[in-house]
């Protein structure tokens, strides 16, 4: 996609039809004339009649690129397919329930340019249920004590970047919400600033309570992927030097009541079969320490799963 625009604003869409109309409008109200722009929009496999609607506009619409999965991948596929297409060197992500505020972009750029890589949205006051609130304050203050990252609002899907980071980005899964953390693990800076959040409007919203547990899982992987990819000999190796260390000891122990003692090795045997347990998991953990550099060595990223996708542009239609 031949794109020249200084900015590229990234929209997941899934299911949205009520709101999409209005949001492209607010979109072209609050920058149009105030900066070159361009519109990628990827349906993540609408079922309601939203992805006709965006064909439909995109054929009249110049400053509209559409991207379709053809089945339902997750927002991080949609970013990561969205990120593919970016040759602006700002890009600008935000939902397209209508609850975050186009009006906020121009603002998110000016601090993108007082030195900044990232600018993440903070919903300071948040419009939604205090059953998402909650949680949400958890998953925030949980991730900020576990990455070091100092922002209020990891998850906020109104986010500023210059183009260097959403080309290093590697999103899969439910990678979105670590965003910031991706970021500030490859060297980035990053920093927020509150935003306008409003309640939404149409529709419901898409998440329901297992993304907590998917989140929590997600972020193990954020936390191992930055630490340890390319050393997990320094994570197996440690949990394998304790387990060897606690086993031998044990044993030892086991030795000293049989050959000082004089106690027969019956009378401990339970001890002795757990101190050899543990010297077998230590030295599997090593073990898979050790395949784990051979294999850093010889590659560090895996192929990315192909997904069928088709680019709708005024030019095609």
């Amino acid at each position: 996609m031949a794109n020249t625009s200084s900015l590229s604003i990234v929209i997941p869409v899934f299911n949205e039809k009520d709101s999409i109309p209005i949001l492209l409008d607010e979109i072209h109200l609050a920058i149009k004339g105030k900066i070159d722009y361009k519109i990628i929009c990827i349906d993540d496999g609408s079922s309601d009649g939203t992805f006709e609607y965006l064909r439909d506009r995109s054929r009249g619409d110049n400053k509209l690129r559409l991207i379709q999965f053809q089945r339902n991948y997750g927002k991080s596929a949609a970013l990561a397919e969205g990120f593919k297409h970016i040759r602006s060197e700002y890009v600008i992500t935000l939902d397209s329930d209508l609850q975050d505020d186009p009006r906020e972009i121009l603002d998110l750029l000016a601090k993108l340019e007082e030195g900044f890589d990232l600018v993440s949205g903070w919903k300071k006051e948040r419009k939604d249920p205090i059953s998402k609130r909650l949680p949400s304050k958890l998953f925030n203050l949980t991730t900020r004590l576990l990455t070091g990252i100092r922002i209020h609002d990891f998850n906020c899907g109104l986010k500023a970047y210059r183009k260097r980071v959403v080309k290093s980005l590697d999103l899969y899964g439910g990678m979105h919400r670590y965003i910031p953390v991706l970021a500030g693990r490859k060297g980035f800076k990053v920093t927020e600033m509150p935003v306008n959040h409003r309640p939404r409007k149409y529709g419901e919203s898409k998440f329901g309570k297992e993304r907590y547990f998917r989140g929590l899982f997600d972020l193990f992987t954020v936390l191992f992927l930055s630490r340890y990819t390319r050393r997990p000999l320094h994570l197996f190796g440690l949990f394998g030097v304790v387990s060897l260390f606690l086993g031998i000891i044990i044993d030892l122990r086991v030795v000293y009541f049989k050959y000082e003692l004089g106690e027969p090795f019956s009378s401990h045997i339970a001890l002795l079969v757990f101190g050899v347990m543990l010297i077998i998991l230590g030295m599997q953990f090593i073990s898979i320490g050790l395949l784990g550099e051979m294999i850093a060595q010889s590659t560090y990223r895996s192929g990315e799963t192909s997904r069928e996708v088709i680019l709708y542009d005024s030019s095609n239609s």
